[in-house]
């Protein structure tokens, strides 16, 4: 009470200082005057009128004092009535605590979801890296979109090769610095019951470059990184060492185990330094280590650099351009076709901006973060427009105060300025207490995204950008629901508005137009979230239902590494079928099989196949003996693969129908021979079709299924020190547990990752799940704003025309004939929204179209059950007050008035 008091009297105190008076506002036509005579005179003594004006205006020094304080007075005058606006603004609506509340709310919960969804969006896309200067940080890309499926990606962000980088790093004259690095995720601790954690490797460059100081301890420099694999030395997060190291002093004996190596802590990086990768961090950066054999085909690295004082990206990039022959030269690949090698030797290096880092969160869910923002615009909309029904019946239930204002002088830009500044106080609120909403949506929003293989780190706060964007969002709704109202108001004429008889007059319908055309927009935006709303569920349902081909329930995945157990590379495939027999031998154990690709998880294996005359691509998958058994799939003719299948027989390979359709043209594919096309330890090989299984996914159940080849694990040509296994088991937990300790008996020096099958293929679907619950979400809420909206007009329209319905009714009009009526009217705005609503459904789902499986934006089936939905919501929300217009009095009516 004493801060609205102190308000309230503010104007009254600025009023005592500057009255004005007549002489005061009538200044301007003073110094016009009196500087046209001045100028008069000046001419008349010779000069010419340019310098009569200059020397008039210099002798005016008074006089424009004098109208700079006019200036303030009437700065000030808009102050005190602004705030005196806002004064009786905050009065009324105290006097009216429900309706205040209701309009809060609606635009709290509006505008709380729509800055939640634009916080992300800040985060991820607009927020530059906590580093020095970062818009002269940049990266070096091959030009054109990557290696068109040439060599090995690794990681999601490796882009060149350690050759290329090399290259660069000796040659490049575009940047102060330049660095390069790779993430990756590593086990901390013995190998059976190590931690995972998420690493970066960076060259010796990587921090200076950056401009990144420690914490504690130094970081790491380019010496750090000139010993051979592996490599003694690493910096932690700031994180890491706070929650798993205990926060304690980094001291010579300061030793993490990585994947069997001793690495010593030198470092902690500063707090609020996550790396390059937005929505990720790293706990430990190693250097990157030079291995004894540089593979020239594996695209593993990023490389960035600072842009020299003076360049540009455009410069940057004509210069790596004109090196690219001679770096694609050095760094050839070999082991290929010399079609593929001259596609390399094409490459062209280019810059391109990194000041907001990379990030696969950005690419996963840009488009859908941008629609949600969207769908929530939407939803703050419709509230709007409730609010504006709801101004526009207060509005009218104020007509008489308005007309008695206005014949006792009040002017209609003050009365406007009134209802808008009442308007501005509800916006104002209702932004202050979103923003609060907002901080819960994003963290809840952080959850959604957040799954069990991949914990999504943002660090949300409301900066300048989130807050101008919550102002921006009050401003628009202010105007939304509030200027219309207030128009009306400020043009009410005294006559009609004192006229007792008017107001329940059959021609006074007319003055409803505005409340139908807002209702007929609400149920038009509500069928369009509807519609999305739908379309997102049963996107995600199709996802979550559809076969892929293979048993999943009961499947869990082990992935060994053996690196630590001296195995000799000749003996690799001996000791897969080892762990294998072992993991076999365990009490629970259905089946299991080995496989060089998981599959549903991204993974993928191409190469280039000639079956006859036909050349094309295949994807390739080494399996052992038994996988087909243990992942569910039945083969289709041939048979499968047997103990007899070994390194030493005669290459044999088993085919989905796809590749008999794509490279035999449907005919008999057994007995046919496939030919390779040459890899880095991938030679040429024929391959006899002995066995064809049914078409099943591979590496993304959204996708195609490709031509598919599968070949005994015990021919795989390129060994290597780890293996992954498929598990069928009836209780999958249990059973990793007795497998993880079978293992950890016999190898202590194994590291074991396991993961349950169904459990990573939910986690692929995190970005339907997000916008299924987020549009259903929305989709209600539309419908329940609808309803309210819908409901709301047609009591006040029923209110209003009491006396009209009362007179019907006295003339004979039965009941149902009034709740016809009511019913009609409530109908023909439906009938007008949807058909708007349909027309912008099918513009809007284009936007939708590749974020959608199993379904087209025009879904007939989807469309037709949110008419039906929406013709629910209008027939309940129409019938209470049409029910309640039909018991009306009219002897009750008739009196009032």
């Amino acid at each position: 009470m004493g801060v609205e008091r102190w308000i309230y009297t503010v104007p009254l105190r600025l009023r005592s200082i500057f009255r004005r008076s007549r002489a005061e506002r009538e200044l301007d036509d003073e110094i016009r005057d009196h500087l046209d005579r001045q100028i008069e005179e000046l001419i008349a003594r010779g000069l010419s009128p340019k310098e009569a004006r200059y020397a008039a205006l210099r002798a005016m020094g008074g006089m424009e004092q004098r109208k700079e304080e006019c200036r303030d007075m009437r700065r000030v005058s808009f102050i005190e009535d602004l705030v005196q606006d806002l004064a009786y603004g905050a009065r009324t609506l105290r006097g009216r605590p429900g309706f205040t509340a209701v309009a809060v709310l609606s635009l709290a919960l509006g505008i709380g979801a729509n800055t939640a969804i634009f916080q992300l969006l800040e985060a991820v896309r607009l927020r530059n890296l906590p580093i020095p200067s970062p818009q002269e940080l940049v990266e070096v890309k091959i030009a054109g979109g990557g290696t068109h499926g040439m060599g090995v990606n690794q990681g999601p962000y490796g882009q060149l090769t350690r050759p290329i980088w090399r290259e660069i790093r000796d040659h490049q004259q575009a940047f102060s610095g330049v660095f390069a690095w790779a993430s990756g995720q590593v086990r901390v601790g013995q190998p059976t019951e190590g931690r995972r954690a998420r690493a970066i490797w960076v060259s010796g460059e990587f921090f200076q470059v950056l401009g990144v100081h420690a914490w504690s301890g130094r970081l790491l420099l380019p010496e750090d990184e000139t010993g051979a694999c592996p490599a003694s030395k690493a910096v932690v997060s700031h994180s890491y060492w706070k929650g798993s190291m205990g926060g304690g002093d980094l001291g010579g004996d300061t030793k993490l185990l990585v994947n069997g190596d001793l690495e010593e802590v030198i470092g902690v990086a500063p707090p609020g330094f996550f790396g390059l990768a937005v929505g990720e961090r790293f706990d430990i950066a190693l250097p990157l280590c030079q291995p004894k054999e540089v593979r020239r085909d594996v695209f593993d690295l990023a490389v960035m650099g600072r842009l020299r004082p003076g360049w540009t990206i455009e410069r940057a990039s004509a210069r790596l351009d004109a090196l690219s022959p001679g770096i694609f030269s050095a760094t050839a690949i070999t082991g290929y076709s010399p079609e593929t090698i001259e596609t390399y030797r094409r490459f062209r290096l280019a810059v391109y901006p990194a000041a907001r880092g990379v990030s696969t969160l950005r690419t996963t869910y840009d488009s859908s973060l941008w629609l949600l923002l969207a769908i929530s615009g939407l939803v703050l909309l419709m509230a709007c427009v409730n609010l504006a029904n709801l101004m526009m019946a207060r509005a009218s239930a104020r007509e008489r105060e308005m007309a008695v204002r206005l014949a006792l002088g009040a002017s209609r830009p003050r009365l406007l300025g009134q209802m808008l500044a009442e308007c501005g106080v509800l916006a104002a609120m209702g932004a202050a207490l979103g923003i609060a909403v907002a901080q819960l949506l994003s963290r809840a929003l952080l959850g959604a995204l957040s799954t069990e293989s991949w914990l999504v780190s943002l660090r949300i706060e409301t900066n300048w950008r989130v807050l101008l964007f919550a102002l921006g969002a009050a401003a628009l709704t202010c105007a939304a629901f509030g200027v219309a109202p207030a128009l009306r108001a400020a043009r009410t004429e005294p006559i009609i508005a004192m006229n007792v008889g008017g107001r329940g007059l059959t021609a006074a319908r007319g003055r409803f137009s505005m409340q139908r055309m807002l209702i007929a927009a609400q149920i038009a935006v509500s069928l369009v979230l509807l519609v999305g709303a739908l379309l997102f569920v049963r996107s995600f349902r199709n996802l979550m239902t559809i076969d892929p081909g293979m048993r999943q329930d009961g499947v869990a995945i082990a992935v060994m590494g053996f690196e630590q157990s001296q195995v000799p590379r000749d003996r690799y495939a001996e000791f897969q079928g080892q762990l294998l027999d072992e993991v076999r031998s365990v009490p629970g154990v259905l089946g299991a099989a080995t496989t060089t690709n998981v599959p549903l998880l991204g993974g993928v294996w191409v190469l280039g196949v000639e079956v006859g005359a036909a050349r094309g691509l295949s994807t390739f998958t080494w399996v052992s003996p038994g996988y087909f058994e243990t992942m569910g799939i039945h083969l289709l003719m041939g048979r499968d693969f047997n103990q007899n299948d070994s390194g030493t027989s005669s290459r044999v390979a088993i085919v989905n129908q796809t590749f008999v359709r794509q490279h035999l043209g449907g005919a008999d594919p057994l007995g046919k021979t496939v030919h390779t096309r040459p890899e880095p330890n991938y030679p040429s090989t024929v391959y006899e079709i002995v066995g064809v299984i049914p078409d099943t996914k591979y590496n993304d159940i959204r996708g195609e299924t490709p031509a598919m080849t599968f070949a005994p694990a015990a021919q795989f040509p390129d060994p290597a020190p780890w293996v992954a296994m498929m598990i069928h088991s009836k209780a999958p937990g249990m059973t990793m547990a007795s497998v993880r300790g079978t293992i950890a008996k016999k190898h202590s020096e194994i590291l074991l990752e396991q993961e349950v099958f169904q459990a990573l293929i939910r986690d692929g679907m995190a970005r339907e799940r997000l916008m299924a619950m987020l549009s259903g979400f929305f989709g209600l809420l539309a419908a329940l704003l609808a309803t309210m909206g819908l409901y709301g007009v047609i009591s006040f329209m029923v209110a209003r025309r009491r006396n009209e319905i009362g007179i019907r009714v006295a003339l004979g009009a039965r009941r149902g004939q009034v709740v016809g009526m009511v019913m009609r009217e409530a109908g023909w705005q439906l009938v007008i929204g949807v058909a708007i609503g349909t027309g912008l459904s099918l513009i809007a789902g284009r936007s939708a179209r590749s974020l959608l499986f199993g379904l087209t934006p025009h879904d007939p089936l989807t469309l037709a059950g949110a008419c039906a939905l929406l013709a629910v919501i209008a027939v309940g929300a129409s019938f209470v007050p049409a029910h309640r217009a039909a018991r009306i009095d009219p002897m009750v009516a008739l009196r009032q008035d």
